[in-house]
């Protein structure tokens, strides 16, 4: 794995997760962010810089990703009064880090990486967009057009940074065969205006998946699901109190 990583990454150092809510880009964030450290060149810094109100935040994980070895940075919240981690832009510009910006879902949270353009910008920086055959907004190419140009508008990140994640994931309870059928459906509406860098899948999935000749597939591990549906765990769902 770490092959593909280093293949990846090549010279880059900045590494930026953008998406739509739910197309699992925090969660690829974070394996992306443990993987980095396991190459054991640089120290990670992973930036939550999520200002929207999801149901799910790496935040929420800072002791799990902590034990990855990565130097996690957020700031808390009063309500939802937005409030901006300090830091981002003197590590971006720093060769001997790696950096990982795990930017809040649609145009409403792309926004936060918008003062950051002119670093992200840079060669030195990857911005990845989560695709995910299963959410409504990545079902046709109007619908990933429409939402990409809409991020894209708001953060000032250039069309030519962009590459492509193909995240066919289902939730927990995701089949091989969903996740084949995933990643067809993708590359047949992307590959024709841009190449996908890579695919994930859960890590239960990776060996099945792998086998049927699928190249660069990352395996990742979920750390964002609800405590009740986590081994050993029977609690009732939390009341939403938002």
């Amino acid at each position: 794995m770490k092959e593909l990583i280093k293949q990846l990454i090549g010279t880059r150092s900045n590494f930026v997760f953008l998406g739509e809510a739910g197309s699992g880009k925090s969660e690829i964030a974070i394996n992306f962010a443990g993987y980095l450290a396991r190459l054991e060149e640089k120290p990670v810094h992973f930036f939550d810089l999520d200002m929207t109100k999801p149901l799910f935040r790496s935040r929420d994980v800072i002791a799990q990703v902590e034990e990855l070895g990565v130097i996690f940075h957020h700031e808390e919240q009063f309500y939802d009064a937005p409030t901006m981690v300090g830091g981002v832009n003197l590590l971006l510009k720093d060769e001997d880090s790696y950096v990982i910006l795990d930017v809040g879902g649609s145009d409403i949270g792309a926004r936060a990486v918008g003062g950051y353009a002119p670093k992200v910008n840079k060669d030195n920086t990857i911005v990845y967009y989560v695709l995910n055959a299963f959410r409504p907004w990545s079902g046709d190419i109007e619908h990933i057009d429409g939402t990409l140009s809409g991020i894209l508008g708001v953060s000032h990140v250039r069309l030519g940074q962009i590459h492509m994640i193909n995240n066919p994931n289902n939730g927990i309870t995701t089949t091989k065969e969903e996740v084949l059928e995933g990643m067809d459906k993708m590359k047949e509406l992307v590959s024709p205006y841009m190449e996908l860098d890579f695919a994930c899948v859960k890590e239960d999935l990776y060996a099945d998946v792998k086998a049927e000749g699928v190249e660069k597939l990352l395996p990742i591990k979920l750390y964002l699901t609800y405590e009740w549906l986590q081994p050993g765990i029977s609690a009732a769902p939390r009341p939403y109190c938002g």
